[in-house]
């Protein structure tokens, strides 16, 4: 059976042979952190059309989550998709309640908002970005699908972008903890394949970041539903992967503070 992968690296790397028409992929490594960009042109592939990066490092369960070079990494990257202006909204997806699936709701609740800040008022010299966050839940504890939430307070706020995060499935255990994967092409929940959450359907840019919590790996039985696993270290990849990727989205948006202002400020 074909193993899931939400990786696009995965999909179309140099183990794969020849790339398909419309595909291009780069690779630039330095040090221990290797940056991998796949660009899909052409529709009918495996992915969505887009762009697919991914920071590959070091596992996260045991850096140094405020280490400003792979902060910075994983805020180049971002920084290069968002609009230069304009509200953004960061949506945490996914379910607290399981450890593996909650990296968005824990990477949400870490966000530098701005929104409700008095604009009249001269708080800081340093024009910050207006910037909103939630975590809308799980359809099976609200009853409400994701993407009809996030039509809602996108209709209401009228945002820039949406910057929606997500535990992501690998197909590559050496990937589990110690990748970020960042696209502007659409997000597919795990939950429900089919309710896909891009531009089409919010009417805004969207960029998904995430990183992978869990594998497939395999059948247990002839018929049965796939086997997922997640790794041992899944508390400390959860909890500090949620301050790398809130570091990141917060240093991409406030471009004027420092990592560790940023740290001092939400975490």
């Amino acid at each position: 059976m074909e193993i899931y992968t939400d990786i696009a690296a995965e999909m179309f790397g140099c183990e794969h042979g020849g790339l398909p028409a419309g595909v291009t992929v780069s690779t630039q490594s330095e040090n221990d952190i290797t940056v991998t960009r796949v660009s899909i042109e052409n529709d009918n592939l495996a992915k969505t059309r887009g762009i697919y990066t991914t920071i590959d490092m070091p596992n996260m369960a045991y850096i140094d989550d405020h280490n400003e070079k792979y902060i910075t990494a994983v805020a180049t990257q971002l920084k290069a998709l968002l609009p230069r202006e304009g509200l953004i909204l960061v949506a945490g997806l996914g379910n607290p309640a399981v450890t593996a699936d909650a990296l968005g709701p824990r990477t949400a609740e870490k966000i530098f908002v701005t929104r409700h800040l008095d604009k009249t008022a001269d708080i800081l010299p340093l024009k910050l970005r207006e910037v909103a966050s939630f975590a809308p839940g799980v359809e099976g504890k609200t009853g409400m699908q994701t993407g009809e939430v996030l039509r809602s307070i996108v209709k209401k706020t009228s945002p820039a972008c949406v910057i929606c995060v997500d535990s992501l499935c690998t197909a590559s255990a050496q990937r589990l903890g110690c990748t970020v994967q960042i696209t502007n092409a659409a997000l597919v929940p795990k939950s429900n394949p089919t309710q896909k959450i891009n531009s089409n359907v919010l009417g805004v840019p969207v960029i998904a970041a995430g990183v992978p919590t869990v594998m497939q790996a395999g059948e247990t039985i002839e018929g049965a539903e796939a086997l997922v696993v997640c790794p041992k270290e899944i508390d400390a990849i959860i909890r500090r992967g949620s301050n790398v990727l809130s570091l990141a989205i917060n240093k991409a948006l406030q471009t004027k503070l420092a990592v560790s202002e940023l740290a001092y400020l939400t975490i």
